[in-house]
């Protein structure tokens, strides 16, 4: 603690060094207010993005024919066809193609109310991924009814409601059914029905785009089964038109029409969770607020290594190694004060941004993707630890190197320098990711709140926003690379500066 103390004293000494950290914590904030300013106006009012029952954002829009049901009962019927038309991407305005999203929906829901969001179980026939059950907009599973739905191969889906627990059940024939999987859904009367939705037709490829993309399905007879089935079939079109994710081609329109005693039902939008990329549109994610990282991260680096420099450029080392013989103990000192200062920098920094930049994307109009509280915790903690261990990097190449200006530099073109070129698209996708996996550049992971969900498709590359490692693993890869430089100073501090 004495060394500690000792180091301590000299960095709150120059003065210089605290107000520089003051202000990479305000260079922080800062470059995120400027950055939304400088974002162009929506109109109208802000928008918002439903929010699903983990807190996460989600589409929750469809076309829904439904009825009450009170208590338990049970929905079946058959899709007999699952078909849509495509806004053409490389053709004249207005130019259609036949053709459904591999995503797109048509199937039976049970949800607890028609407001966006609420908790639902629902089985479908899907456009490429057969039929599904999927519930709360986050689960997913698979039938082994796998292929696509058409008049000469009809799916049979299934739902039975006993109690808060709604079972999901696929057959290829009506006769011969398998059980998808179980979710809860409470309430005591729930709407139930037949619902179409497709989400917009997503470009993976290049620099990803999306494009208009409307779903229609054809359902026979509807059987009920059970007391608690109130009122006469009713049509809804659930969220605001086709949601975040989805948009009708021109000329179309959700609606539904009788076809003998069954249903065609058109629709467009999804019921899923949002993520980023084409599939998200226009938002401001939590990343979005934490951008200026990078900024703050140069500046607690100027700092870190000149504090490791300074006593090389003063002739102090003999004094400092004078007072703390054990050299290993005073190099421990200092990386533990640069990491505590520029962990409190950066978490302290992130916490303001948060509020501050929701706060300016909605005074412009901008929506905003909602994440889970704890989720929104490990972004700014997680920043704290990303500046705190780039700290250490810095210290440490201050102390390889002996020079400030060397040092950061070095710190700059590892970490910051491959994390812009990255996510800002001047590299292959290939490379961007195997920069983000190598390279100090991976402690930014920990920022990430941005979904990845198999069942939406999207563009899921560093210029979209989404590291190729895990939060924790891609800081990992950062506190590896900074323990690496500590020890490697200790080591020259121990045989080279002796």
């Amino acid at each position: 603690m004495r060394t500690l103390h000792a180091e301590w004293t000299k960095f709150r000494t120059l003065r210089g060094w605290v107000l520089a950290c003051v202000g990479a914590a305000l260079a922080t904030v800062l470059f995120v207010l400027i950055g939304t300013v400088s974002s162009n106006q929506h109109q109208g009012g802000a928008a918002a993005l439903p929010v699903g029952p983990g807190g996460e954002a989600v589409d929750d829009s469809y076309s829904f024919v439904h009825r009450a049901l009170t208590g338990d009962g049970t929905l079946t019927v058959q899709v007999t066809a699952l078909t849509g038309v495509l806004s053409d991407p490389a053709g004249p305005p207005g130019r259609t193609s036949p053709g459904v999203t591999p995503w797109a929906k048509a199937g039976i829901i049970v949800t607890s109310s028609l407001t966006p969001g609420s908790p639902y179980a629902a089985v479908m026939a899907t456009g490429a991924h057969g039929v599904r059950m999927q519930d709360d907009y986050v689960h997913d599973r698979a039938s082994d009814l796998t292929g696509r739905t058409s008049p000469a191969a009809p799916q049979w889906l299934r739902l039975v409601r006993a109690g808060t627990t709604v079972t999901g059940y696929a057959s290829a024939d009506g006769t011969r059914w398998t059980e998808i999987g179980t979710a809860s859904v409470s309430g005591g009367t729930v709407q139930a029905g037949l619902f179409v939705t497709a989400p917009a037709a997503v470009q993976t490829s290049g620099g990803g785009g999306s494009s208009p993309a409307t779903a229609t399905g054809t359902f026979g007879r509807p059987a009920l089964s059970g007391a608690g089935w109130q009122g006469t079939w009713a049509y809804a079109q659930v969220g605001q038109d086709a949601g975040a994710s989805g948009s009708y081609v021109p000329g179309t329109a959700g609606g539904y029409r009788a076809v003998g005693d069954g249903f065609s039902i058109t629709g467009a939008g999804d019921i899923a969770p949002v993520v980023g990329g084409p599939a998200g549109g226009p938002a401001f994610t939590v990343e979005t607020f934490l951008v200026g990282t990078f900024v703050g991260l140069i500046v607690l680096a100027v700092v870190a290594a000149q504090f490791a420099a300074a006593e090389y450029r003063r002739g102090l080392l003999g004094l400092t190694l004078a007072a703390t013989p054990k050299r290993g103990r005073a190099l421990g000192a200092k990386a533990v004060l640069v990491a505590a200062v520029a962990f409190v920098v950066g978490a302290g920094a992130a916490a303001l941004s948060l509020p501050l930049g929701e706060a300016r994307a909605h005074a412009v109009h901008f929506a905003v993707l909602t994440v889970p509280t704890a989720e929104q915790l490990r972004a700014v903690l997680g920043t704290g630890l990303l500046l705190a261990a780039a700290a250490v990097l810095a210290l440490s190449l201050g102390v390889l190197l002996r020079r400030s200006a060397t040092a950061t530099t070095a710190l700059v073109a590892v970490t910051v320098l491959p994390y812009l070129l990255a996510l800002g698209g001047m590299l292959p996708t290939g490379a961007a990711q195997w920069l983000l996996r190598l390279t100090p550049a991976a402690g930014f992971a920990i920022q990430q709140t941005l979904p990845r969900f198999a069942q939406v498709l999207s563009v899921y590359t560093p210029s979209n926003g989404y590291f190729p490692l895990p939060p924790w693993a891609g800081l990992a890869v950062l506190a590896g690379w900074a323990l690496a430089a500590l020890a490697a100073a200790a080591f020259v501090l121990r045989r080279r500066d002796g």
